[in-house]
């Protein structure tokens, strides 16, 4: 989509912050700080609970950063802006990483205490044969603490809460654990529940009498139960950033640099842009570059994804945190810090993890009034049972099961830990999701527009044959056409030329180079006048063969260029160059089929040449001959047919068409104008990765939805179920951890998530890491399925 100028503009004058935000503990947290925040002029917050985020757009004029985190803190949280990350800084990865293992061993240390001193407790009140003469006395020492201490961050986040006139999910849980626990002390000191003529003393009087029931099994229990739930959700939060973390961790932490002559081994945040370094067998490449001298192979699977090492030689790109398997190289420094390609990557899902998909709405609405609506429900269940005679007991048992058992915790997380995984998944295996909202248009294609050259095709000219007229060497049509064109700058030239070269090594020197534009070259190579191109920059006085022309047209028809080649007043051969599909887009088109969808090769090479292409490959829908300026009409003529289209590209010229698609995507190997204008991007540049990205996202969006439906579906029955009295708070209070648990589990199952363009596999569930040894030492990299 294009903007007006005036609205670039204002784009352009827009700030961005992230705020990492404490004390969140339920998604009714961050529903009232995105409230509060999104009624400041000039504000559009999103606050993610899973991430514990918050971004903020804003404009300067009307309100500024210390506003927006003044805004968070008059709520009740902390907030603080998220430092920029250097990919070089392990333990900055994230930021509150410290934060969230502080919280863990919290969370540990309550768990273990509330149930050693939870379990004799809940035992005595479940098994008669336990209960001996004044066990309730026992039960109130050892659940006292539980309720006090065990139960406390509760308790604390509801009284801030109440301070601001709120409510949240730690509200429902305080208010039912002390009213079991007021309940319980009001049964054994005023009704009567330990022994008769207890009376508010503690002269104990013998009798078989019972009072009251007390609830101490409860408000000990539940408090355990939800701790534990708490602390399994915050461990599966953090294991659902792993991915994230991982990418971070992968930067070298120092670098040998060269001052002159002498080699000088510095801290890797210590280098610039046009430093110089070295990069010995096994090292991580330090930043990104380019090779100056030497030649390796560089094992660049962390990225891409892909176990085959890449060969690399002067002139030739690099990126950091890449290995380096082979060679010595010297290596210029062309992006540090933030700039580089795997701190841009890191970027990018993480700002994919802190949006929301279109699914999450809906949910963020619920949990806005969800833990009012419950308080009300509670109070109704109280007042109703009361009303129909039922007994105080049965009345206090059913309202306490309604607020211990309604959980809005399940349903912020449904969205949030999904894209956590998903698309840190994607990260590992080199598919990178820009937000939230592309996993619903992955959903909706139907049809997948796919650019030609250097997407469906290696986007490099190769001689693929040699055709020798009668009574001629072949061996003296390459190599005499390749020394001619080893002068020229065109692609077919070069590709004869580096055919040439790759078979005699060392060519003839060229004399009287002469280029025509548009037909081919001419030139004086050991004595001999030698022409090459097209069959026009022959003149009559050339003699060509009738088997060459045979073969001419062959070659065309197979959408191949056919070059002609002569010297001495005859044409001698042809040498037939072609820009051949990718080894894998035929396995790619398949795969993109099974998903659906209706692929289109869209060109701007001739009809004959298109249809070979896409002969080879499986693809039955042509577009040929677009100028570049017409592929954004080729995809609105699409979609005004009814299609949701999808569009991978490469190059510049694609940009335009990658925006208007309903869904871009990008190969890595392509220009940052076309990566920037898209909504996924393959790092590998293997068209597979098109299909794997698109399961990915489509399983990503699945597993939302079916959290959102098990959150839905769980507080629809259970609130209606306690409230009429057919739920124990206890067991209540097991189901309401479970749902959270359950939710984030369901979510880490994408760490299963199997890419069709990786080589290599590994045991599910396994972070990137490599390991390097010695100086010349062996270097593997392990990237998870």
């Amino acid at each position: 989509m294009t903007l007006a100028t005036s609205d670039q503009e204002a784009l352009s004058r827009r700030g961005r912050i992230e705020l990492a935000v404490g004390g969140m503990t339920c998604a009714s947290c961050a529903a009232r700080i995105e409230k509060k925040l999104n009624r400041l002029d000039g504000v559009e917050a999103t606050v993610n609970f899973a991430t514990e985020t918050a971004t903020v757009d804003y404009d300067p004029a009307t309100v500024d950063a210390a506003d927006i985190v003044a805004a968070v803190e008059e709520v009740g949280y902390t907030a603080r802006p998220r430092e920029s990350r250097k990919v070089d800084d392990a333990t900055d990865a994230p930021d509150h990483s410290d934060d969230t293992a502080d919280l863990l061993r919290d969370l540990r240390r309550r768990v273990l205490v509330s149930a050693i001193l939870s379990l004799p407790v809940v035992a005595m009140a479940m098994v008669p044969a336990l209960q001996f003469r004044f066990w309730q006395w026992l039960s109130l020492t050892l659940a006292a603490p539980v309720v006090v201490w065990g139960a406390w961050p509760f308790h604390r986040a509801a009284a801030l809460n109440l301070r601001h006139r709120a409510a949240t999910m730690d509200t429902l849980i305080s208010v039912g654990v002390l009213a079991a626990f007021g309940w319980s002390l009001w049964a054994l000191f005023a009704g009567g529940a330990g022994e008769p003529g207890v009376r508010m003393t503690f002269e104990l009087v013998a009798s078989a009498h019972r009072g009251p029931e007390i609830y101490l099994e409860v408000a000990s229990g539940v408090t355990t139960l939800i701790l534990l739930g708490r602390y399994f959700e915050a461990r599966a939060k953090r294991r659902s950033g792993e991915a994230i973390r991982a990418l971070l961790e992968l930067g070298a932490k120092e670098v040998t640099v060269l001052r002159g002559d002498v080699e000088v081994r510095l801290p890797v945040d210590q280098l610039a842009v046009g430093d110089i370094f070295v990069v010995r067998p096994g090292e991580k490449i330090a930043t990104d570059g380019v090779v100056l001298e030497g030649t390796s192979a560089v094992d660049a699977s962390m990225l891409t994804g892909e176990a085959v090492p890449v060969e690399v030689g002067p002139g030739d790109d690099v990126v950091g945190a890449t290995i380096n398997a082979g060679g010595r190289l010297v290596v210029r420094a062309t992006k540090v810090g933030a700039d580089t390609a795997l701190a841009q990557i890191a970027e990018l899902v993480r700002a994919a993890q802190s949006g929301k998909a279109p699914v999450q709405r809906l949910a963020d609405r619920v949990s806005a009034v969800f833990v009012p609506s419950v308080i009300l429900i509670a109070l109704g269940t109280l007042a109703f049972w009361l009303a129909t005679g039922a007994g105080a007991t049965q009345a206090f048992t059913a309202a306490v099961a309604v607020l211990i058992i309604a959980c809005p915790c399940a349903l912020g997380l449904a969205t949030p830990t999904a894209l956590l995984v998903g698309t840190g998944r994607g990260a590992q295996l080199g598919l990178l999701i820009r937000g939230p909202e592309v996993l619903e248009s992955t959903r909706k294609v139907d049809t997948i527009v796919l650019d030609k050259t250097g997407t469906v095709t290696t986007g490099r000219m190769t001689v693929v044959q040699v055709i020798a007229a009668t009574g001629e060497n072949d061996h003296d049509i390459v190599r005499l056409a390749g020394a001619l064109e080893s002068a020229s700058e065109h692609p077919i030239g070069r590709a004869i030329s580096t055919a040439a070269a790759e078979k005699f090594g060392t060519l003839p020197t060229v004399e009287s180079f002469t280029n025509n534009a548009g037909l081919g070259v001419k030139g004086v190579v050991e004595g001999h006048t030698v022409a090459v191109g097209r069959e026009q920059l022959f003149d009559a006085s050339f003699l060509v063969p009738a088997e060459l022309d045979a073969a001419r047209r062959a070659a065309e028809d197979a959408g191949r260029t056919p070059v002609f080649v002569g010297w001495d007043g005859k044409v001698r051969g042809i040498v037939v160059v072609a820009d051949t599909p990718k080894p894998t887009s035929r396995e790619a088109i398949t795969a993109l089929k099974r998903l659906g969808l209706r692929p289109v090769l869209l060109t701007g090479d001739n009809a004959r040449t298109a249809h070979a292409v896409a002969a080879q490959v499986g693809i039955a829908d042509v577009i040929s001959e677009v100028l570049p300026a017409d592929k954004v009409e080729v995809i609105k003529r699409l979609q005004n047919e009814g299609h949701v289209v999808a569009m991978v590209g490469d190059g510049v010229n694609d940009a335009a068409a990658l925006a208007q698609a309903d869904l871009g995507l990008a190969i890595g190997t392509g220009t940052d104008v076309a990566i920037e204008a898209s909504d996924l991007t393959l790092v590998s540049g293997d068209l597979r990765g098109a299909a794997d990205a698109i399961r990915l996202s489509r399983r990503t969006l699945r597993t939302i939805k079916s959290n959102l439906a098990w959150a839905f579906a769980y507080n629809v029955a259970a609130i209606p179920l306690a409230a009429a009295g057919l739920l124990n708070p206890l067991i209540a209070g097991a189901a309401m951890a479970f749902s959270s648990v359950s939710v984030v589990a369901n979510s880490l199952r994408l760490r299963r998530f199997t890419a069709l363009h990786t080589a290599t596999a590994a045991s599910p569930g396994t972070n990137i890491s490599h390991q390097a040894t010695g100086a010349a030492g062996s270097v593997t990299a392990n990237v998870a399925p």
